[in-house]
């Protein structure tokens, strides 16, 4: 039976706090377009225990401190125009080959149980079923970022895979983050270190199209009532909710 305490909850909620915690004071952290929910993760973490964390956008704000999150894209005026400095794009690039960022956000579409990244097609490459956009900023960043943190709203055996139909990118990835559960890239694989408290092993279990071993997986917290009084104060228009 589903406790109130899990009816009240949103797993964009969950994941928000769970992205939070793995960011720490003195980072220097970057997300791209379409990230709402890492850009709210990033604020929650400045509001928490990392102030010191220096926050980079795609659209060039440095730190900043949006009054109203409106961008569905995550790249508008309202991350930009309070923003302390301007870096550019190209410049992110370039701090993450000089070994200078910390964690870059960024997702796909299929991965694998040896860190594989698929942005690219499903189906065979060059007679593809879809044709996706590409790796992008991810062909550069996974690489050469100390910590790739992926996040993805949908967790399915099609996402998960034994094997990706094609490697658009693969390296320094730390954790993927989905509604469902928490992976960590630990010896050279995928490994389930963690579950939602809305689903169950058996769950993730179903939904993971590569053999997962569940022993010594913890169960994540829901978000406290202090969390949540500052997730909504960020973000009280709701703009964590579009990607699902």
């Amino acid at each position: 039976m589903m406790t109130q305490e899990a009816k009240n909850v949103h797993p964009a909620d969950i994941m928000i706090v769970t992205i939070a915690k793995l960011l720490h004071d003195n980072e220097t952290v970057f997300h791209g377009v379409s990230s709402q929910l890492p850009m709210v993760a990033i604020l929650l973490a400045k509001k928490m225990h990392a102030k010191n964390l220096n926050y980079l956008n795609i659209p060039g704000g440095v730190d900043s401190n949006p009054r109203n999150l409106l961008s569905y894209s995550s790249a508008g005026e309202d991350i930009y125009n309070n923003g302390c400095a301007v870096f550019p794009l190209q410049e992110i690039f370039d701090l993450s080959m000089r070994g200078k960022l910390d964690v870059a956000f960024l997702s796909g579409v299929q991965f694998d149980k040896s860190g594989n990244v698929n942005a690219s097609v499903i189906g065979d490459y060059h007679n593809p079923k879809i044709r996706l956009p590409g790796g992008a900023g991810s062909a550069v960043l996974i690489p050469t970022v100390k910590r790739a943190l992926i996040w993805r709203t949908k967790h399915d055996a099609r996402t998960f895979v034994d094997r990706v139909d094609f490697i658009t990118t693969r390296g320094n990835v730390d954790r993927i983050i989905t509604p469902l559960a928490v992976f960590k890239y630990k010896d050279n694989e995928l490994k389930l270190e963690a579950i939602s408290p809305l689903t169950t092993i058996d769950e993730v279990v179903k939904n993971t199209g590569f053999t997962v071993n569940t022993q010594g997986v913890r169960v994540l917290d829901y978000p406290t009532k202090e969390e949540m009084l500052l997730i909504k104060k960020i973000d009280p228009k709701g703009v964590r909710y579009k990607e699902f």
